[in-house]
């Protein structure tokens, strides 16, 4: 079974930093694009960044960027770094991954369980 499985997640005061990891496992032939979601209690689930190989291209949302960094490694990991956290950017963090699980079969998003990233003073 492939499993995406976030760490980093915790409370932060405003100003302040926090770097989430993802961790991808199992039986896998090809990894593509890896992102990272944020939900909000109550509101919709929302593309922070995304990026497309260790040196490839990368997207952010407009609140992300400048602020936010997101970067992978060739050990099949994902990493968000968030500086100058706001309250707003409390919520929790999903990271996503395009995986091929074996030659001839279509590509699929999988995606991890969260962690919980909360901002306040």
């Amino acid at each position: 079974q492939v499993q995406l499985v976030e760490s980093g997640g915790g409370s932060v005061q405003p100003g302040g930093s926090l770097r989430l990891s993802c961790a991808v496992s199992g039986s896998i032939f090809s990894i593509g694009i890896m992102r990272w979601y944020r939900q909000a209690p109550g509101s919709q689930r929302e593309l922070v960044a995304s990026i497309t190989t260790t040196d490839g291209p990368v997207d952010y949302a407009d609140f992300a960027k400048g602020r936010f960094t997101i970067s992978r490694d060739i050990r099949k990991m994902v990493y968000l770094q968030m500086n100058s956290l706001t309250a707003e950017d409390t919520a929790v963090y999903y990271c996503n991954a395009d995986i091929r699980v074996k030659l001839g079969v279509p590509l699929a998003t999988y995606w991890g369980q969260g962690t919980q990233v909360t901002v306040s003073s």
